[in-house]
């Protein structure tokens, strides 16, 4: 080791910490201005880049491609842990549609767009079929800084859809770039490969998380942390074996974790912490490698096209795929107009992307730079008024305010029971009851409850005030009728 590696080491090293932290703190930013953090982290990246700020020379689209996919394996990993079954139950129908015919007629809408701009006519289809995917990231953290809940339907089918239309667009992809490429793909072939990667996947998805569930609550682990780790393994296996038998590996990663997160885990609420903190760390790191790439001169040049295909995307091509495919499923106006106008594109389109510079395809920088021009405006149009558009069509519930704490309960064992928390509101049945007069079950205990910044021990005489957060504990047979007394649980 050379005297210089040290300082060298402690450059990189508090360069990458600079860049974490703005990314983290951008959150604040995107809080008060509406827009989707996914936009900030893309400027952080885009301001550290070879253009920017940090003069750094980055331009490895390959690396990018191997630790996007990395990134998105780990976010919809997450995301699926996340979606209880029964939001999969109200809205698969409706998501499945737009996962597969509206990811091909969005792509088909935009390539006839991409077309009339002058793009040829290969091209303009692998152009169409890159940005034809949406982010359910970007819409949820949007909705989050708003403080905004959606009706359960319509919410499952705006993740549902984001969690599994990525596969269709993958394949879509990897298709057209071979075609512009030369080579010969047959139009059978390619209708018969597109159902079976996705029933591949789908399958092996399932049987993989109905082996993690089992090998979870056997495993008998001395250290809690290592639960987290045997969890992020399940996820790399859930994309590389379906991948590795012609299978749609993202599609098998979120199916995967559904079954998974639908199952009794140990120390379950441990688990969710840490992926989510995964999930956001491997979002930063997915956006900031990104923004690297990212020459904003060479963008520029593209402005015209890609402002044209984003205002076609956000007006034209979403708008008429999602009325259109929502119309056997009697979705009322305003919710099919919800969905329509929050159709937001994220890393995905930029991931992809990437494949045909990695292809060496003519014109592929090109391709690149429009997409990300896209993205960045379809983050901008739609993604700064979803919050608004959502009050004004009267689909927004407020959410209620975080617990100032929470009250967990460590087990090697899945346990029967269950703790719960619920945030006490002026109409629930609780508030301004005293917890004696209370028809609690026998098998229900109340833990905690957390007045603003105080902790109260509960007794008989405690009152409950519109306000509270109250913790308890009870079987998960009571849940349902704790439910009816208190709210809706909320989310820790």
């Amino acid at each position: 080791m050379t005297g210089t590696e040290p300082f060298a080491t402690a450059w990189v090293l508090l360069g990458l910490g600079v860049l974490l932290g703005l990314s983290a703190l951008s959150s604040r930013l995107a809080g008060k201005s509406g827009l989707p953090i996914t936009l900030l982290l893309l400027g952080v990246g885009m301001l550290a880049g070879e253009e920017g700020l940090g003069h750094i020379s980055f331009e490895d689209y390959s690396l990018s491609f191997r630790l996007g996919s990395l990134a998105l394996v780990l976010i919809l990993f997450d995301g699926g842990l996340n979606t209880p079954i029964a939001s999969v139950k109200k809205g698969l129908g409706p998501a499945a549609a737009l996962a597969t015919l509206g990811v091909f007629g969005t792509a088909a809408i935009t390539a006839l767009g991409a077309w009339m701009l002058g793009f040829e006519p290969v091209r303009a289809a692998l152009l169409g079929a890159v940005v034809s995917s949406t982010d359910a990231a970007a819409v949820f953290s949007t909705l989050r800084a708003g403080g905004i809940r959606l009706p359960h339907r319509l919410g499952a089918v705006l993740e549902l859809e984001s969690g599994l239309n990525d596969p269709m667009a993958v394949l879509l992809t990897t298709a057209l770039t071979s075609i512009a490429l030369g080579r010969e793909v047959s139009g059978w072939h390619l209708a018969l490969e597109i159902p079976l990667q996705l029933a591949v996947g789908a399958g092996l998805g399932f049987a993989i998380g109905r082996a993690g569930r089992w090998l979870l609550r056997r495993a008998r682990l001395k250290v809690s942390g290592l639960y987290p780790a045997l969890t992020v393994a399940l996820a790399l296996l859930a994309f590389s074996l379906p991948t590795l038998f012609f299978g749609s590996g993202f599609l098998a990663v979120y199916v995967a974790a559904i079954v998974l997160g639908d199952g009794k885990l140990p120390h379950r609420k441990s688990i969710l912490r840490v992926h989510d903190s995964i999930a956001w760390f491997a979002q930063i790191g997915m956006f900031l490698l990104l923004g690297l790439l990212v020459f904003p001169s060479r963008v520029l040049t593209v402005a015209p096209q890609g402002l044209a295909l984003a205002l076609l995307l956000a007006f034209v091509a979403r708008p008429l795929v999602v009325f259109l495919l929502l119309l056997p499923f009697r979705f009322p106006r305003r919710e099919a107009l919800f969905l329509s106008w929050t159709g937001l594109r994220g890393a995905v389109p930029i991931v992809l992307a990437t494949f045909p510079v990695m292809a060496r395809l003519p014109g592929a920088r090109e391709i690149f730079d429009v997409v990300f021009f896209v993205t960045v405006i379809n983050a901008l149009v739609p993604g700064a008024t979803i919050a608004a558009l959502a009050r004004r069509l009267r689909l927004a519930n407020s959410e209620p305010p975080l617990p100032e704490a929470v009250v967990e309960i460590h087990s090697a064992r899945p346990l029967e029971g269950e703790t719960l928390s619920f945030y006490v509101e002026e109409a629930a049945a609780v508030c301004g009851a005293v917890i004696a007069d209370l028809p609690i079950p026998d098998s229900a205990v109340i833990l905690l409850v957390v007045r603003g910044n105080r902790m109260i021990a509960p007794r008989g005489s405690t009152v409950f005030l519109a306000g509270d957060h109250v913790h308890l504990y009870c079987e998960s047979a009571d849940a349902p009728f704790l439910g009816l007394l208190f709210g809706r649980p909320e989310e820790e």
